[in-house]
């Protein structure tokens, strides 16, 4: 055979591998993916969200990780958590009683007075095989983590498949090699159906602006019955903006809030109507006004 008629065969395999590349790029994020060898979160210390936020991703990729072949059904691995006394003064340590039963007490807490201290133990805890997840907290803009040290953390965390989280605590988005980078900030707690005057359970508007796989977007993040559950949020128009893609919905005319999608398929550009899942408006403190 001439080189010549190898050509459309190799065409051919470059565009199947091209769209291939590009189908797995459009898939959307969504709970139960697993974990990615380093994520960051970046959160205002004056919210309380980071660590909250940081806690629920990792534990949807624990729970959902795949298992090899003769792992026990329950992981008995110990999670690492680590500080720095900047990030300790501006969020308070871990409450033990306050985690999830099935890490209470496996949860080993590490407080670092520099962040070049906590980038080390970060380090060893992920090259570890007797450690489930590690979760970290840096406040500031931590000149220690530049992007070697980020690298580091990342080939480290693949190698050993133990992923981490790391919280930025008013940190800025400098260069990372983390596979997903997130912006949270609280949101209302749905109102417990029993007891409406009880406080619900955690929620975060949560925006992934950076990752490897998966196109940047917006979610409400919420905690519902041991799993993350993620729902689309979108802001709804101003009073007086061009309502026109809205139309066809129901939801033009309705103020400022925000459209509350179940998480079910894509969006096309400009309209509303195209969701196929429940919706419903919120007003800005969370109550459900329309759906």
């Amino acid at each position: 055979m001439s080189r010549f008629a190898m050509i459309p065969d190799a065409l051919q395999t470059a565009a199947d591998l091209a769209t291939a590349s590009s189908a797995t790029r459009a898939e959307r994020w969504r709970p139960g993916l697993g974990a990615v060898a380093q994520a960051e979160v970046f959160a205002s210390s004056r919210e309380a969200s980071g660590a909250g936020a940081a806690l629920a991703l990792a534990l949807d990729a624990w729970r959902n990780r795949e298992r090899g072949e003769g792992e026990e059904a329950e992981d008995r691995r110990v999670v690492v958590w680590v500080q720095t006394r900047a990030a300790l003064r501006a969020g308070g340590r871990p409450f033990r009683a306050g985690l999830p039963p099935e890490i209470r007490h496996r949860l080993i807490h590490v407080l670092a007075e520099k962040d070049e201290d906590a980038l080390f133990a970060l380090e060893e805890a992920v090259r570890c095989r007797d450690v489930a997840f590690v979760i970290g907290e840096l406040a500031g803009a931590a000149r220690a983590l530049d992007f070697t040290a980020s690298r580091r953390l990342t080939l480290a965390a693949e190698k050993h498949g133990v992923p981490l989280t790391l919280v930025r605590l008013d940190g800025t988005r400098d260069l990372s090699s983390a596979r997903q980078r997130w912006a949270v900030r609280p949101a209302p707690s749905a109102r417990p159906r029993w007891n409406r005057d009880a406080p619900g359970p955690p929620a975060w508007h949560a925006e992934l602006f950076r990752a490897r796989s998966h196109p940047p977007g917006s979610w409400l993040l919420r905690e519902g019955a041991g799993e993350l559950v993620a729902e689309r949020n979108l802001p709804l128009p101003d009073r007086g903006e061009d309502t026109k893609a809205w139309s066809r919905s129901g939801l033009a005319g309705v103020g400022e809030g925000w459209l509350e999608v179940a998480d079910a398929a894509s969006p096309s550009p400009g309209s509303a109507s195209s969701f196929g899942a429940s919706a419903a408006v919120l007003s800005p403190d969370g109550e459900r006004v329309l759906g």
